[in-house]
């Protein structure tokens, strides 16, 4: 079976293409991160994510806070910071606003990594989006940054049925 195959199976009912997109963007995850993965040797995709919102944060971010953003829990922030830690992109120290609390901060190598090594990466990202038009990434834009919505959506109902309501 071919993704055209897929594609045309599952979009003949709004349920169907709900389907289709949950699915749609659990494999194209994948698929991403096995490129991205064996691309870039330095870092896995997850480290790479981390890393980058620690970088674009301006702040020492806890792994509580990196965690939330990232949709993973703390324990999964910790052991990729660890990671970090001897790969000697970040360091680990106790936040100044909550003295229990463990903060990722970059370090200069990684700056330079995304200065330097990085660079010839980010113009592989632009193929990604080569077969879009400039509309076509703004309207993609909008649609996945409004996935976040229905996604806190999903969490709140599943929140409350858990707490004993009935919706």
């Amino acid at each position: 079976m071919e993704v055209n195959d897929l594609v045309r199976r599952f979009s003949r009912t709004v349920t169907d293409q709900q389907k289709a997109i949950f699915s749609t963007l659990f494999i194209a995850g994948n698929q991403l991160q096995t490129i991205f993965d064996s691309r870039i040797p330095a870092l896995s995709l997850k480290q790479f994510m981390l890393l980058s919102v620690a970088r674009q944060a301006g702040e020492p971010m806890t792994f509580t806070q990196l965690g939330a953003l990232l949709g993973c829990s703390r324990q999964n922030i910790k052991k990729l910071a660890e990671a970090l830690v001897k790969k000697g992109f970040v360091t680990i120290r106790r936040s100044a606003r909550d003295g229990r609390a463990l903060c990722v901060c970059p370090t200069e190598k990684a700056d330079a990594y995304f200065q330097n090594d990085f660079a010839r990466y980010q113009e592989e990202l632009g193929y990604l989006f080569e077969v879009y038009t400039e509309e076509e990434v703004e309207t993609l834009f909008t649609l996945l940054t409004r996935l976040y919505a229905g996604i806190k959506h999903l969490e709140e109902r599943i929140d409350y049925e858990e707490n004993g309501g009935d919706l």
